[in-house]
């Protein structure tokens, strides 16, 4: 019976990952070599993408956002030893390549290369103002969870949060609020790392209240209920695009006003500065400025004969 629970639960996976729309029919969105060297360690790198599992939370979220990673950077540039060899004992890469740490439905928690994305719609959301040592602790928190399955019913809950409790039966509502035996070692992409940020109180999208005093208090959310959207939404992260086509390339200096011919003599005014003369090369000779030239000699040789 266990056998063939996981050979549909297999078959369905393979179903769900499986795109909709090929690589080859998708316009590039992104200039993904500015991507690459605009990522710091610790940047959320949010992917649009395009298999059935995406369409699926695309229609839940509302949101072209569908899958969340945390740029890890490169092996050679972690200085944590133990955390590297953590890290590498987890992929096979090299050590120059730049690395995701994400959660992918079939896969679980894994490391990955940034190349795998080179195709895609991506975007950088950077968490403002956090601190280079927190941003580690950041990483080393989500590569502790290395090697943890996806939690497919994570999923399911999240779409099911969005009906009315009156509407579904009760032994089909969501268990985002209940945290079932052995759930600890499942997770999903943006509840991964909003548990990260979590961890050095970072804040994603908390709960602000406002006393009467005016002071303000924040309270964590559940973190099973973050989307990949949240980051993109929260006023906490910056938004960093790279599109294929720069407008900054435009060079617009070159369509200014600018008045050819004059220039500044003082802080009032604009004076006209004259321009160089070139000298001017001797017009061609013509046949009629020729015979010109003849009656005239023959003009000049009759006065003298006389």
């Amino acid at each position: 019976m266990g056998n063939l629970k996981q050979w549909l639960i297999d078959k369905v996976t393979g179903w769900l990952v499986r795109e909709i729309k090929p690589q080859s029919e998708r316009a590039p969105l992104v200039h993904f070599e500015r991507l690459v060297e605009e990522l710091r360690p610790g940047d959320v790198l949010l992917v649009e993408g395009h298999t059935r599992i995406s369409e699926i939370i695309k229609l839940i979220t509302q949101s072209p956002w569908t899958h969340s990673a945390l740029y890890v950077g490169r092996l050679l540039d972690i200085n944590d030893s133990q955390l590297r060899a953590h890290i590498a004992r987890h992929c096979e890469v090299e050590a120059h390549e730049p690395l995701l740490i994400e959660a992918l439905i079939g896969q679980g928690t894994v490391i990955n290369p940034l190349t795998e994305y080179r195709h895609e719609h991506l975007r950088i959301c950077r968490p403002r103002g956090l601190s280079r040592t927190d941003a580690w602790r950041v990483i080393r928190h989500a590569a502790n969870r290395l090697g943890h399955d996806y939690d497919v019913r994570h999923l399911l809950d999240l779409a099911r949060f969005l009906f009315p409790y009156s509407i579904l039966p009760r032994r089909w509502r969501s268990t985002l609020f209940v945290l079932a035996p052995g759930h600890a070692k499942r997770t999903i992409c943006s509840s991964m790392l909003a548990e990260a940020f979590g961890a050095v109180h970072f804040p994603v999208l908390p709960i602000v209240q406002q006393l009467d005093n005016g002071k303000l208090r924040f309270y964590k959310r559940n973190t099973r209920l973050y989307t990949p959207q949240d980051f993109d939404f929260s006023p906490y992260f910056d938004v960093i695009k790279h599109p294929l086509f720069d407008l900054e390339e435009l060079a617009a200096y070159r369509n200014l006003p600018w008045v050819h011919g004059a220039m500044v003599h003082n802080e009032y005014g604009v004076g006209s500065q004259p321009q160089p003369t070139t000298p001017q090369p001797p017009a061609p000779a013509t046949r009629s400025s020729a015979l010109s030239w003849l009656a005239g000699v023959f003009r000049l040789n009759g006065k003298t004969d006389g």
